[in-house]
């Protein structure tokens, strides 16, 4: 979260219902991981479901680009939580984007395939923006970029 008060308007600063993140927490808050420092899915089976997504990632493709999602660098942020839901952030090549309505669907699909993952929570998002910038070497190479 953004501290924005140092930089809120004196008219934003008489809205309601705004919290103070500077504030001490009314109760303790539980810590994400238990305190032998495993959390609740072991190192091993993180890395191997990272590996798993990656790999169903790759077989997403852009309908109108001859490249995975994953090499386009569609996706931006990937979080397994401790009930194994699997959240990512992903954006698309351009907001009119003919498939935007069922790429996030597709990446549903694919991600709840992989062993381990119990649901699977895509978001879209255009900020930032995606550019050329983002995609792999491989991309490059495959639409003969570089």
């Amino acid at each position: 979260m953004n501290d924005m008060s140092s930089t809120a308007s004196p008219a934003a600063s008489r809205q309601r219902d705004i919290i103070d993140l500077g504030a001490a927490p009314a109760r303790p808050i539980a810590p994400e991981t238990p305190a032998d420092g495993e959390g609740a899915i072991p190192a091993e089976e993180i890395a191997r479901i990272t590996d798993d997504v990656v790999a169903a990632l790759k077989q997403v493709h852009d309908p109108e680009i001859p490249v995975d999602i994953y090499e386009l660098g569609l996706i931006y942020k990937v979080d397994l939580e401790d009930d194994r839901t699997l959240k990512v952030e992903m954006t698309l090549t351009a907001p009119g984007c003919p498939v935007a309505g069922e790429m996030p669907g597709w990446v549903q699909d694919a991600c709840n395939t992989v062993d381990g993952v119990e649901r699977t929570e895509v978001s879209l998002t255009f900020d930032p923006p995606w550019t050329p910038d983002r995609m792999t070497d491989e991309a490059r190479l495959q639409l003969n970029m570089l």
